[in-house]
Order: structure tokens, then C-alpha cells, then sequence
């Protein structure tokens, strides 16, 4: 079975440590790892338009471009030697939750970390681009939280309106 573990900077540590944890030896780890490109875009456009003409080897783009991957790089090789197997690397580029949904067509399972308010238990708990994967995948989804899961008192109360 192909499993998808969804490394990103701040809670790939869970999300590896689960798939250890979670996963026969015999399946398919793909770590998984989208770079958003509009920082990059920025710095080129900005440079091509006011700064850079003429100039392409001064382009900030294209070292912020070389930074992002020599960071992405090392999160694998760090994600690599915590999961203690062999796992593909998929490097993507675009928007996050569109570019997960996609690469998870077919998967057996994807395993990705809450990124939202880490105090509360509900819905906060979980960003955008994870909200967006979470309603969307089309695979079953392991979803960890990066710490320790806050305890039941931070439950939101009931809705003041009786159930129909």
C-alpha cells in the first residue's frame, strides 16, 4: 500500500514518527513536501521590473529559489533518518492543499499533522491548506497532532440552542 506522509516544516517530526508507528514494513512511504513558488515569483517580478534589466545573475528569485530547495533537502534527509526506512521523495511545487489532493489520487492512506491552534481541541485545530486536504482527499487520512493533543476541557461548550 502507497502511504503518503505530508513533511512540512512545522510538524513533520509527528508525522513521520506516525507513519512508523502506523505502517507495515512492506508499504510504499512517500514523503511528501510542497514548496509554495509566490515568494519566489515575487522576488523575480519585482526584480524584472524595477531593478533587473539586463541583469539575470543579480535575480533574488533565483536564490531564494536555491535556498527553498537546499531546505527541502535537508527536511527530507532529517524526515529520512527519524522514519529509519527507505521513502520516496515527491517535491512539489504550487499551492499546498491542491497540490496534496492531487498527489494523493490513489493513495492507501495520507498522513499529515493538525497546523491550526494547537491549545483547543475542534475545528482551529486545523489550517487552511489541512482543512482544505482534510474535506478533499480522496484517501483515508491519519491525522496527528504535532504535541501532545490538548486534554477534553478545551472542548468548545455546546451551542446554547436545544437539539431538534
Amino acid at each position: 500500500m502507497s502511504i503518503i506522509i505530508w513533511v512540512t516544516e512545522g510538524t513533520w517530526p509527528a508525522c513521520v514518527d506516525a507513519a512508523r508507528e502506523h505502517t507495515a514494513a512492506d508499504d510504499d512511504l512517500v514523503l511528501l513536501h510542497v514548496t509554495d513558488d509566490t515568494v519566489a515569483e515575487a522576488a523575480h517580478g519585482a526584480f524584472a521590473g524595477l531593478l533587473g534589466r539586463g541583469h539575470r545573475e543579480r535575480d533574488p528569485g533565483t536564490r531564494l529559489e536555491d535556498l527553498s530547495r537546499a531546505a527541502v533537502d535537508d527536511l527530507f534527509a532529517d524526515a529520512e533518518q527519524r522514519l529509519g526506512r527507505p521513502a520516496r521523495r515527491l517535491e512539489l511545487t504550487g499551492r499546498a492543499e491542491q497540490q496534496v489532493v492531487r498527489a494523493v489520487e490513489g493513495a492507501g492512506l495520507l498522513v499529515c499533522a493538525r497546523d491550526g491552534d494547537r491549545g483547543h481541541l475542534g475545528p482551529r485545530s486545523l489550517g487552511p491548506a489541512t482543512r482544505f486536504v482534510v474535506d478533499h482527499a480522496p484517501c483515508p487520512i491519519l491525522l496527528v497532532w504535532p504535541d501532545t493533543a490538548p486534554g477534553l476541557g478545551s472542548l468548545p461548550p455546546p451551542p446554547d440552542h436545544p437539539r431538534p
